[in-house]
């Protein structure tokens, strides 16, 4: 009959919704006909709110940050307009941490994006040691996408028990994804297993889609024969200002703290000198290119730092003794003008021969790369489908808005796959 069939197929729906901890109840008959079965009897409340309950977790998620600074507020600001241009599913900041404060609500209340960055300001709390903190985001009633906003490797090398948790992950650190092979290996096996996300598009060329472009190009079977670029902001500034294609320029130093003074460089400028910041790059990308390439000191990096000044013990007295070493600089442009053409700091992946290297580069008036404006940076990707003519992408390679940008693009690549 069709009533016994319903209440068969209501007692498999009530036994599917019955939480995991409650044992299961007992069966008591009230059936006055032959055809009626047994029907469970569960407390209708408990069960309607634990069905609620399970019906709020697939509707949300939750968004653990690291790292408050310059991307980070850039990111906090982008994170507040998404969570209200995209109601579904509902974004709750679980917690917000520096290095010497945090936020956070052990029952996973949401934290409030209104006044988060001075609330965090005036935090009492003390962030949690990392691995607690994965402890405490993998129990979270919800899925959690973890942003980590900061250039720290002790952050990095915890991605891998991150991801075996479950926790996706979305960032710009450079560190985690070209550091040590292993980590790299230990990175993505992790997220393979676990089925948790992890995306760091922002880690080359700030918000410009250098590496999803790359990955498109790879996973749709292009081979790619060389990639090269400018891929520092810092650099790209200090050239263009230093050797422009139309002749003349500052002198080297003067150049280096007005890069400095306008925010393009690090505190001590020789962190974007050493050339390492664009080494980083492009490991990231030979490995994305199917290069196993073990670390960013494993290939050749020219550092535009005097051996002499290496030592200084602050930036500000490497500065002013900056000065006495234009006229090498100054050498270096002429040769390249005198050969009608700028010098460039550049980087370039060789896939056929398998090289990797970074520095000075000298390049014709009319090439993309010479031609190059304030900070942009400009990628070329050079494959079997586009032949003779790479595909190029070009624009802004550094600042907080883009950087989070690119990480809030991220976050919702995340979302459309896990919520």
């Amino acid at each position: 009959m069709q009533i016994s069939q319903d209440c068969q197929a209501l007692a498999q729906l009530l036994t599917l919704l019955t939480p995991p901890s409650i044992t299961p109840p007992r069966y008591r008959s009230r059936n006055r006909h032959p055809s009626f079965r047994a029907v469970p009897v569960f407390r209708a409340t408990y069960t309607y709110t634990y069905i609620q309950d399970k019906m709020a977790a697939v509707n949300q998620v939750y968004i653990a940050i690291i790292g408050a600074g310059g991307v980070g507020k850039c990111f906090l600001s982008q994170l507040q307009t998404l969570a209200a241009r995209k109601p579904s599913p509902k974004l709750s900041l679980c917690y917000i941490s520096t290095s010497r404060k945090a936020l956070y609500n052990v029952d996973y209340s949401p934290v409030s994006l209104d006044g988060v960055s001075e609330n965090l300001a005036s935090s009492t709390q003390a962030p949690p040691p990392l691995a607690q903190v994965i402890d405490y985001l993998a129990a979270a009633p919800a899925k959690v996408v973890l942003v980590d906003n900061t250039s720290s490797q002790d952050v990095a090398d915890a991605y891998p028990l991150a991801l075996s948790r479950g926790l996706s992950i979305v960032t710009p650190n450079k560190k985690a994804f070209s550091g040590s092979y292993k980590l790299w290996q230990d990175i993505f096996t992790a997220a393979a297993t676990s089925g948790a996300k992890v995306y760091h598009e922002s880690s080359v060329g700030a918000g410009l889609p250098v590496i999803s472009t790359l990955k498109d190009l790879v996973e749709t079977g292009d081979k790619v024969t060389k990639i090269e670029g400018v891929f520092s902001g810092t650099m790209s500034f200090l050239f263009n200002s230093f050797a422009p294609t139309e002749g003349q320029g500052g002198k080297w130093s003067e150049e280096v703290k007005k890069a400095k003074a306008l925010g393009y460089t690090e505190p001590d400028p020789r962190d974007d000198l050493n050339g390492l910041d664009v080494a980083r790059k492009l490991t990231i990308l030979a490995r994305l290119a199917g290069l196993p390439v073990e670390s960013p000191t494993s290939f050749p990096t020219q550092s535009l730092i005097p051996k002499e000044l290496e030592s200084c013990a602050t930036g500000e007295e490497f500065l002013q003794q900056l000065p006495a070493f234009d006229q090498q600089m100054e050498d270096i442009k002429a040769t390249a003008e005198k050969a009608g053409k700028v010098v460039r700091f550049v980087g370039s992946i060789d896939a056929a021969t398998q090289q990797v290297k970074v520095g000075l580069e000298q390049f014709d008036r009319s090439h993309p790369i010479a031609s190059l404006k304030g900070s942009d940076n400009i990628i070329s990707f050079y494959t079997e489908r586009y032949g003779s003519n790479p595909l190029i992408i070009q624009g802004a390679g550094a600042g907080g808005d883009v950087t989070a940008m690119g990480v809030t693009g991220d976050l919702i690549k995340v979302l459309s796959q896990i919520a």
